[in-house]
């Protein structure tokens, strides 16, 4: 995480700043973890080996994220391969 004090410097936020900064919100820091290490697999194809050098992953969870990014990609391929309801002169 990075502040307006850590922006300029090597230091991490303190956990007040986290605790304070993430109160109230739907968002944790788990969550935001999980998620950018599921926005790399997408981004850099689901490689688990590109994923746990990046982000110091267990092989397991490497392959883990690499199989969610996989399906994810598959699904989406799908979804714009098929033809929309309005393609089909269902609207």
């Amino acid at each position: 995480m990075i502040n307006n004090q850590t922006a300029t410097k090597t230091s991490r936020a303190s956990n007040h700043w986290i605790s304070s900064s993430m109160r109230g919100q739907d968002a944790t820091l788990e969550r935001l973890r999980v998620d950018r290490q599921l926005e790399e697999a997408l981004t850099h194809g689901p490689d688990p080996l590109h994923l746990a050098e990046v982000f110091g992953l267990d092989e397991k969870t490497a392959m883990r994220y690499a199989d969610s990014a996989r399906a994810l990609l598959e699904q989406a391929a799908e979804h714009s391969a098929s033809p929309s309801g309005r393609e089909l002169g269902l609207d």
